[in-house]
């Protein structure tokens, strides 16, 4: 019977839950923006984490590392198209 209680998938959500309520604490301590930001970002990066491996089976497969490889070069590209956006936006760079 052991074998066959996802035992994993408990303890995944479990940690979603504690994530979640770390993140919902921010609200109800009143934090400063950018402690409240800081802890918002921490906690949807590991969340996301967790969702991907326990979840989403990304490393149960015999193509992880291909997988991965996916989505660190998706988290590369995003970045760059953000941070891109910010810098001619906002910071008023112009080539």
């Amino acid at each position: 019977m052991r074998e066959l209680f996802p035992a994993k998938q408990v303890w995944g959500f479990v940690l979603s839950l504690a994530l979640t309520a770390a993140a919902l604490l921010v609200y109800f301590f009143n934090m400063s923006r950018a402690t409240g930001m800081t802890i918002f970002i921490v906690t949807a990066f590991i969340q996301a984490f967790v969702q991907l491996v326990v979840f989403m089976h990304a490393r149960e497969t015999d193509d992880s590392k291909s997988i991965f490889a996916t989505l660190y070069y998706a988290i590369f590209i995003a970045l760059i198209t953000v941070f891109g956006t910010l810098l001619c936006m906002i910071w008023g760079w112009k080539y």
